[in-house]
């Protein structure tokens, strides 16, 4: 897993770097090529070693320890010590919409923040669920490509608004060796991100799957983890997110930004469906999957 992961990465770091390139080259022909590259370079740079503390940051993430919320940092110490672990740093965010993620680029630099919302929302028990989940993210390896993932889509959707405002006041040329013109710039600025958020997507979709289920074995309560999910998605919709980005959203146990669904839409879609996420918990509770004791 390990070694699928950090090919997984470089492999995104190459697809996502190529698509900055071609909105460089779009927009300013080899001198935007070139700038697109150095770009690339140092974005890649900053995303692989501080990606965690751009994310962290972005959404005003506290770190916390245990004097400061005992409950918490206890039940992440006792989950971490049944994933087999490093202690995870621990930050709440102050947002109401009730939501989870982990970052890191592997588990002796993982962070695991919750929002203040989701502490008063759920039980003890979801709370366990929802925080396994995310320690299974940290076990299998998937916040680094995640995380990679999220940073760059947030510095692609950057480069995006400065392209359009480019193209649209006087960043095109009529020559084909300077730049690719308005029409070309246009096609970058809404091929780029749409590329990258399908990316995003794929990665994304079939990780929560594999967290859920690695997220039971660790806690050994799914239906605690399936009934989390449902207050979750419900407060959602509710108590929208005020901090961070779309790009990030498929970090989240659930979508923060609210979710696609149906036909070509599930293409961009950051996360499955709620709904078939508790149906296989619910099969994994009646199977008697050997969960963690």
């Amino acid at each position: 897993m390990k070694g699928m992961n950090r090919t997984k990465t470089m492999v995104l770091l190459a697809v996502l770097t190529a698509l900055v390139l071609f909105v460089g080259q779009a927009l300013g022909g080899q001198t935007g090529l070139v700038i697109a590259l150095l770009f690339a370079g140092v974005m890649n740079f900053v995303s692989y070693w501080w990606s965690d503390k751009i994310v962290l940051r972005m959404y005003g993430a506290q770190e916390i320890n245990e004097r400061e919320a005992p409950e918490l940092f206890r039940l992440v110490q006792d989950l971490t010590a049944r994933a087999g672990l490093p202690m995870p740093k621990v930050y709440i965010i102050p947002e109401e919409t009730p939501n989870a993620f982990a970052t890191g680029r592997n588990p002796q630099h993982a962070a695991v923040a919750v929002t203040e919302g989701l502490l008063r929302m759920l039980d003890r028990r979801e709370l366990a669920g929802v925080l396994a989940h995310e320690l299974a993210h940290v076990q299998n390896r998937d916040t680094l490509i995640m995380t990679v993932a999220a940073a760059i889509g947030g510095a692609l959707g950057m480069l995006a608004n400065m392209a359009m405002w480019s193209s649209l006041f006087g960043g095109s040329s009529d020559d084909e060796d300077d730049g690719g013109g308005l029409v070309g710039g246009l096609v970058g600025i809404i091929v780029a991100p749409i590329a990258a958020s399908m990316i995003q997507s794929a990665i994304s979709r079939s990780r929560e799957f594999m967290a859920d289920e690695a997220g039971a074995r660790i806690s050994g309560d799914p239906m605690a983890l399936a009934s989390a999910l449902r207050k979750i998605e419900g407060w959602s919709q509710q108590v929208p997110m005020h901090s961070g980005t779309p790009a990030t959203a498929h970090l989240f146990i659930i979508n923060p930004f609210g979710g696609l669904s149906g036909g070509m839409l599930r293409l961009f879609s950051t996360h499955p469906s709620t709904a078939d996420r508790v149906a296989r918990l619910e099969t994994i509770a009646r199977s008697g999957l050997k969960l963690v004791a």
